[in-house]
């Protein structure tokens, strides 16, 4: 685990970077400085794009984490890389004579509620080819175990870019039109970057020569497709429903805040699976149980370790955080929880999706992931039109917890293991008893000094408990090295 605790807390540091950014601008500069609806309209594009982004990749990104290490000659593996760069024009290329000769009736079908989306459907399919790329130039990288600027390029670039356009509208100097422009620029110039750091580290030499096992690379790829479309599919498909069924668009907005203060949760698996992806694959290509299941247990008991404490900074002060933004988008108290909840068993499952999409079993996890996408689809076309954004977040909520358990049971089944231990009890308890003792606690000042007091009370006493208990060793290592203890 050392590799994973080094990178993984440098991961972790410009995560919690870019979220920081991200809260700002979400929180605060969407929120004053262009209208609820525009920014529904970002988050719309966004999201739409966050779908769209799999197909595009054609699943390369997780086929070179998954293969590469299976290459042992040098025309080999320059041969498979060629074919990695080559394959997300496979499908980007249709998509785009789709979308310029049916373009009209694509717009007429996204914008029966909301007509402002009809001039920006273009800026979808670039940003989400940009995104494509990032991702495959980010595996590039990945699989030589260098992690940490692609996470920095992944989680802060795009939002420090997003932040200066913010400002730039904000004192006139561009327009709303050459904002979204901007935008997508900024996910553009994020993938050339990218592409110029990775091929510092392997610079691409084109081999065309037969590659050993190309069909089961092509069908792996083909079926990945499924399973990233199925995981962004979860987690962005309600904002792009609630464009479809409700108006104005700035409710899209309205949720987008309340979603994006919950996935705050997720902000260590992000971290954590960056690096947790190829070692994962490592150890499943050359067939080592016993350090998968160390793995496994462990980065779940982590990950539970730090996202709990995350849940109970959000649970315990989200009111009076929706108390300093402004009031139109505090309706989103139910939709934060649910969301939080479903984040919080995102990262118990520890390395659980890594070992599902690299072994051989993928095929029937795409299989389990194609029904609960139709599953999230009903439930969204049910719940949203009922309860609105909180229909939404319940259809979502649904949806991961099914879906998790799944396939917490089916690597169970196949793989013999569990990611749960005693110490997933006792910090389950610990959560239960600190949400209890602090949710009705609150000092009489204003929310910024209120929510600094409260988090600092909570931290003490949850870090302190974690400690004493000995629950996480590599925890308590990351500890005692910071504090110098010995």
């Amino acid at each position: 685990m050392g590799i994973v605790i080094n990178q993984s807390f440098k991961n972790t540091i410009t995560t919690y970077l870019g979220f920081g950014i991200g809260a700002i601008n979400a929180l605060f500069l969407y929120t004053n400085f262009i209208t609820d609806d525009y920014y529904g309209l970002v988050a719309y594009i966004l999201s739409a794009a966050n779908i769209m982004m799999p197909l595009m990749a054609f699943g390369a990104h997780n086929t070179i984490v998954k293969f590469y290490s299976t290459f042992k000659t040098k025309n080999s593996l320059n041969s498979f890389l060629t074919l990695m760069l080559l394959m997300p024009l496979v499908l980007s290329i249709p998509v785009a004579l789709v979308g310029y000769l049916g373009y009209d009736a694509i717009a007429d079908i996204l914008s029966q509620k909301n007509e402002i989306v009809r001039g920006y459907l273009w800026y979808i399919y670039i940003t989400a080819l940009a995104m494509a790329y990032f991702e495959v130039f980010y595996a590039w990288v990945k699989v030589q175990m260098q992690t940490v600027f692609g996470n920095f390029m992944k989680e802060v670039f795009h939002r420090v870019g997003a932040m200066t356009l913010l400002f730039l509208i904000y004192f006139d100097i561009i327009t709303i039109d050459q904002f979204f422009t901007g935008i997508v620029g900024v996910y553009v110039i994020r993938a050339f970057v990218m592409m110029l750091y990775a091929f510092t580290k392997r610079l691409p030499v084109f081999r065309f020569n037969k590659i050993d096992k190309l069909s089961s690379i092509l069908k792996y790829s083909s079926l990945i497709i499924i399973a990233g479309s199925i995981a962004t599919l979860i987690l962005d498909l309600d904002k792009v429903m609630l464009n479809n069924f409700i108006e104005p668009i700035s409710v899209v907005a309205h949720y987008s805040v309340a979603v994006f203060i919950a996935t705050v949760i997720a902000v260590p698996q992000r971290a954590m699976h960056q690096i947790l992806l190829p070692l994962t694959a490592k150890f499943l290509n050359e067939n080592n149980k016993s350090e998968l299941k160390d793995l496994y247990k462990r980065s779940s008991l982590t990950l539970y370790v730090v996202s709990g404490f995350i849940f109970l900074l959000i649970v315990l002060n989200i009111s009076e955080l929706y108390a300093i933004i402004p009031p139109e988008f505090s309706g989103g108290l139910i939709v934060v929880f649910l969301i939080s909840v479903a984040k919080l068993y995102d990262n118990l499952l520890g390395n659980n999706n890594a070992i599902l999409f690299n072994s051989d079993y993928y095929r029937v996890v795409l299989l389990f992931g194609v029904i609960l996408a139709i599953l999230a689809i009903v439930l969204n076309l049910i719940l949203i039109p009922r309860y609105g954004i909180n229909g939404s977040a319940l259809a979502t909520f649904l949806a991961i917890v099914i879906y998790n358990t799944i396939k917490v049971y089916f690597v169970k089944q196949k793989f013999g293991m569990l990611p749960f231990t005693n110490g997933t009890l006792k910090i389950t308890l610990l959560l239960l008893l600190i949400v209890a003792v602090f949710y009705f606690w609150d000092f009489p000042f204003n929310p910024f000094i209120n929510i600094t007091l409260k988090s600092l009370a909570i931290g003490v006493v949850y870090g302190f408990t974690i400690y004493k208990l000995r629950i996480s060793e590599d925890i308590n290592d990351q500890v005692r090295q910071f504090f110098r203890i010995k």
